[in-house]
Formats: C-alpha cells, sequence, structure tokens
C-alpha cells in the first residue's frame, strides 16, 4: 500500500488508541488558531477551520477549547504567532519524507527535525529536494461501510473530484486543492459521514520497501508525528501486504 494510504491507516489506528490525547490537542489547537488567522472565525466560509474543528471533535477535543483557539486566531484573545514551514528529506532507503510545521521557534524545531532525521537513519534535506516528488490534492476518507462505492463516485464526480480508490476498509476520495470546499460541501449535503478530510501530499511514485526498512521508515514517520510542531508527514514509501502482515505480527 502507498505510503500516504499506509501512514494514513496507522495514524488514524493510532489515534484512537492513543493516550496522549493531550499532545493532539494542542497540535489542533495550533491548526485551528492559522487557520482562523488566515481565513476568518466563521467555519462555514473557512474550510481549513471548518476541517480543523472537524478533526478536533474527532479527538473529543473539548468544545472550550476549540472555542478558545478560534478566538486567539480571531485576534479575539491573545496567543503565539505561528509560522508555516515545511522541511523535507529522505528516510532509509531513499524515502522521500515531507513534513508541515507550525511552529513559534523555527531555531528551536529545525535542530530538533534534523536529529530526528539522523536518529532514524534518513537525513534532512535542503528546501526543494523532495518536494517536486509530491503533488499537493485534497484527500477524503470515508468507511466503505457508510456509503456504497458507486453512490460516492457519482456524488464525489459530479462535484469535482478526480479519483476515488478503494483500500481495505475505507474509499478515499482525491481532489485538486482548488475543489476540496465544493466536493467537501457535496458529501455532507448528502450526509455522508467521512473519518478524515485533509489537504495532504500524495507522492507521483513510490519507493518499495521490505520489512527491515520498513521498521526504520515506520519508526522515523511516528517520531516526527510525534513532534509537537509537526502537523503532518507525507512519504512515498509503498509497503507489501506480505511485509505489513510481518510488521502487524510484531506489534
Amino acid at each position: 500500500m502507498a505510503g500516504h494510504s499506509k501512514w494514513a491507516n496507522i495514524k488514524h489506528k493510532k489515534a484512537a488508541t492513543d493516550a496522549k490525547r493531550g499532545k493532539a490537542w494542542s497540535k489542533l489547537s495550533k491548526a485551528i488558531i492559522v487557520a482562523a488567522k488566515a481565513g476568518g472565525a466563521d467555519p462555514d466560509g473557512n474550510i481549513r477551520l471548518r476541517t480543523a474543528i472537524q478533526d478536533a471533535k474527532a479527538v473529543s477535543m473539548p468544545k472550550d477549547n476549540i472555542e478558545r483557539a478560534i478566538r486567539k486566531g480571531s485576534g479575539e484573545a491573545g496567543g503565539n504567532d505561528y509560522e508555516e514551514i515545511i522541511y523535507e528529506g529522505y528516510a532509509a532507503a531513499g524515502v522521500a519524507v515531507m513534513c508541515d510545521i507550525l511552529t513559534d521557534n523555527r531555531n528551536r524545531t529545525a535542530p530538533e527535525l534534523r536529529k530526528l532525521f539522523e536518529k532514524g537513519g534518513g537525513k534532512m534535506g535542503a528546501t526543494g529536494c523532495v518536494s517536486y516528488m509530491f503533488d499537493r490534492k485534497g484527500l477524503i476518507v470515508i468507511s466503505s461501510e457508510k456509503i456504497d462505492e458507486e453512490k460516492l463516485m457519482e456524488l464525489a464526480l459530479e462535484a469535482g473530484a478526480e479519483d476515488i480508490a478503494a483500500n481495505e476498509a475505507s474509499f478515499e476520495v482525491i481532489c485538486e486543492p482548488d475543489v476540496f470546499t465544493d466536493v467537501s460541501d457535496a458529501l455532507e449535503a448528502a450526509e455522508v459521514v467521512c473519518e478524515s478530510k485533509q489537504l495532504t501530499r500524495i507522492p507521483q511514485n513510490t519507493v518499495d520497501i521490505e520489512v527491515d526498512d520498513a521498521r526504520k521508515v515506520l519508526r522515523l514517520m511516528e517520531a516526527l508525528d510525534d513532534h509537537d510542531d509537526v502537523q503532518m508527514v507525507s512519504a512515498n514509501f509503498n509497503i507489501s501486504d506480505e511485509a505489513m502482515a510481518v510488521l502487524a505480527a510484531e506489534a
């Protein structure tokens, strides 16, 4: 399974069982603050904010915390000024990795990320070293138990989606960023329950990795994702079902 799909599935399971919910809330607060600052405090007119709020609710973030973050972003309450940065690099086996960052101190974040790359058997690179390998896309994940594939295809394609991919237990709706709001709104209007919605980076091509390298890559992905300033990690690895079965047995 390709990197963005496999990592999305691992993250989804992790979020459902992870005891470190406070860390997830902290990251989502940042995302809400930045979204409200960039596009206003009304989620109806700000898809980025609406998506961040939905993500926050999905991990049971308290309503007060969400509203406080919106007020900080809109300027009604004081708060840190976060900067959006992208760091790029390589994991084991030459796997390309991109990290979307929100930080109030890039001089702290950069060396911490560099250390994580090195500890995980990779290397942080210069700006642009791997970004050309990814396309910016809207990605909406829906449980296959919630909707029939034919119905989903009809709804999504009519709203402007470019592709629908079926995985083990879910469908992925992929679209260009400029129609992300249209596709999301169409699914909402049809009362389709989505597991996640995000603007993400999808690799143009993938690197096949076997068990030993997969262990290293997934360990690095998790270490990066656990960092407080990292909002999203994208990579271009592909792990075979056989290798995933071995890793699952070890977990």
